[in-house]
C-alpha cells in the first residue's frame, strides 16, 4: 500500500520529506558499501559489491543481471588488474523512456595518511568518512534513498531507471561502461554521478593514459655488485629514465587547453605528466633485478593520444640506451579518452532538479570542463550521446582520492531530492524533452 496522497504534487512533496526522514537508512547503505573493498588496482571486490547491490535493489523490484568484461579486453601480463570485471545492470521496466543512472563502483587504493579506518564508515556529526564516500558510493546511497521515498509515497516516474554499476573507471584499460556501450546495452539517456555538488554544466574533460615501464637488470648477491659485469642494478638504471620524464614534465604542463576551466581556476586547464607509482627491489642483500614505474599522462582534447604516448616513449628509450644491458618493456595499462561537450535537450530539466535539490539559483550555473577524466568518452565514441548529464557529491573539501575522503548527510539528501525530482513525471513537465520534440530532433529521445 502506497502512503501517498491522491494528488501527484502532494505525493512528490511527501517523498521529498521522506528523503529527509530516511537519511539514516542511506547512511547505513553507505556503510555496507564502503566495507566492500573495490579499490583499483587490483579490482578484486567487484563480485562482492554486485552481491551487495543485488541485495539492496531486489526488494525494490529491480531485475539485476551481471555483465562481465571478457578477460582478453583488459588483462595485461604483469599489469595491475586482476579478478573478474563484474558490472551490474539493474532495470525496472514499464515501457517508459529509460534514464540510465551511472556509477563507477571502484575506488582508488587506500593512501597513506588516513587517521580513520578507510573501509569502515565513520560518522562525525553530519560528516561521513570512508574510502569512496564521495567518489562515488555516496551517490549510490542517495539514489537508493530517492527510489525508496518514491515507492513509499507512490510517486509516478517519467523515466524507467536503469542503474549501471560499472568497473575500472579509476585508471583501467577497459572500463565497464565502455563494454556496455560497445555491446549496445545502453538505453535512453544517462545521468553520470561522477561529478561535483556544484551548479555545473559539463563541457567535457581531458583523457588520461597510464604506461607501465618495466626496466630489467640482473640480480646477484649485493656483495658481488661491485664487480664489473656481474650484477645490473635495475633501480639505479632507472634513474636516467625518471630524470628524463621529469625534464619532460614542464614541457607538457606548459601547454594549455581551450576547454573552459572551472570558475575557481586561476588559469587555463593544462596537460599533466606524473610519476604515479614505483615498485622494485626485494632486499638489501640483493642487487635489484626489476623496477616498474607507472607514468600517468593527462592529455587535453586538442592533443592526440598517439603523439603524447610517442613523446614519452622516445624520452624513455633514449634514457635506457645510456645504460647497456638493461631490458625495457612499455605496456598500456589504463586509458580513458577525452569526453566531448555532452550538451543535449535534457540538461535544462536536470539543472532545474539540481536547483530544487541543492538550492542553486539559475544564475549560478556555469559551463566548464576539467583535467579530471571520465570513461564517457568511450560511450560517445560508441555512438551513444553525445548528451550525458552530470552530477555528484564532489566538493573541493571532500578529499576525493585522498586520506579522510568524506561527504555529508546534507549533500546525500540534496542529491537524492535532485534525482527524485528528475525522474518524477510531475516535476517541471514543461521541460521534459520527450514531450516537446519529435524523435528525429534528438537521437537520445529514441
Amino acid at each position: 500500500m502506497k502512503n501517498g496522497s491522491d494528488r501527484p504534487q502532494d505525493r512528490l512533496g511527501s517523498a521529498m520529506k521522506a528523503i529527509e526522514h530516511g537519511v539514516d537508512a542511506a547512511v547505513g547503505d553507505l556503510a555496507r558499501m564502503i566495507a566492500v573493498d573495490t579499490s583499483f588496482p587490483p579490482g578484486l571486490g567487484y563480485d562482492a559489491f554486485a552481491d551487495l547491490m543485488e541485495d539492496l535493489l531486489s526488494p525494490m523490484d529491480f531485475a539485476c543481471r551481471r555483465e562481465t568484461v571478457p578477460e582478453e579486453l583488459w588483462r595485461v601480463e604483469g599489469g595491475p588488474a586482476s579478478g573478474a570485471r563484474t558490472n551490474l545492470v539493474a532495470e525496472r521496466e514499464s515501457g517508459k523512456p529509460v534514464c540510465g543512472l551511472y556509477y563507477h563502483v571502484d575506488t582508488v587504493p587506500v593512501a597513506p595518511g588516513w587517521q580513520r579506518d578507510p573501509l569502515c564508515l565513520t560518522v562525525e556529526g553530519d560528516k561521513l568518512y570512508g574510502l569512496g564516500a564521495a567518489d562515488m558510493k555516496g551517490t549510490i546511497a542517495a539514489t537508493l534513498l530517492a527510489l525508496r521515498a518514491a515507492s513509499a509515497e507512490g510517486v509516478d516516474f517519467r523515466y524507467d531507471p536503469m542503474l549501471l554499476l560499472c568497473t575500472d573507471e579509476e585508471g583501467g584499460l577497459y572500463p565497464g561502461i565502455r563494454y556496455l556501450a560497445e555491446q549496445k546495452m545502453l538505453k535512453g539517456h544517462i545521468l553520470n554521478f561522477n561529478g561535483s555538488a556544484a551548479p555545473r554544466i559539463w563541457a567535457g574533460c581531458f583523457g588520461i593514459f597510464n604506461l607501465q615501464l618495466t626496466i630489467r637488470g640482473h640480480a646477484v648477491h649485493a656483495g658481488e655488485g661491485n664487480r664489473t659485469g656481474v650484477g645490473i642494478n635495475a633501480i639505479e638504471g632507472a634513474l636516467p629514465v625518471m630524470n628524463a620524464l621529469m625534464a619532460l614534465k614542464p614541457i607538457v604542463s606548459a601547454r594549455a587547453s581551450t576547454l573552459a576551466p572551472p570558475p575557481h581556476a586561476t588559469g587555463p586547464l593544462r596537460p599533466q605528466l606524473t610519476l604515479s607509482a614505483v615498485q622494485g627491489g626485494t632486499a638489501g642483500g640483493q642487487v635489484p633485478a626489476e623496477i616498474k614505474i607507472l607514468v600517468s599522462r593527462r592529455y587535453a582534447p586538442e592533443e592526440r593520444y598517439e603523439d603524447a604516448r610517442a613523446e614519452i616513449e622516445a624520452a624513455v628509450r633514449q634514457a635506457v640506451a645510456q645504460t647497456s644491458d638493461l631490458g625495457l618493456s612499455i605496456d598500456l595499462v589504463g586509458h580513458l579518452i577525452p569526453t566531448a561537450d555532452p550538451d543535449g535537450p535534457h540538461w535544462p530539466r536536470w539543472e532545474k532538479a539540481l536547483s530544487d535539490g541543492f538550492g542553486y539559483r539559475p544564475d549560478e550555473f556555469h559551463k566548464w570542463g576539467a583535467a579530471s577524466c571520465s570513461d564517457f568518452g568511450y560511450v560517445q565514441k560508441a555512438g551513444f550521446g553525445p548528451e550525458v548529464l552530470l552530477g555528484g557529491l564532489g566538493r573541493p573539501e571532500s578529499c576525493i582520492h585522498s586520506p579522510e575522503e568524506h561527504t555529508t548527510r546534507q549533500d546525500i539528501v540534496a542529491l537524492a531530492k535532485s534525482i527524485l525530482a528528475y525522474l518524477a513525471a510531475d516535476f517541471a513537465a514543461d521541460l521534459i524533452p520527450e514531450d516537446r520534440y519529435h524523435e528525429g530532433d534528438y537521437p537520445c529521445l529514441r
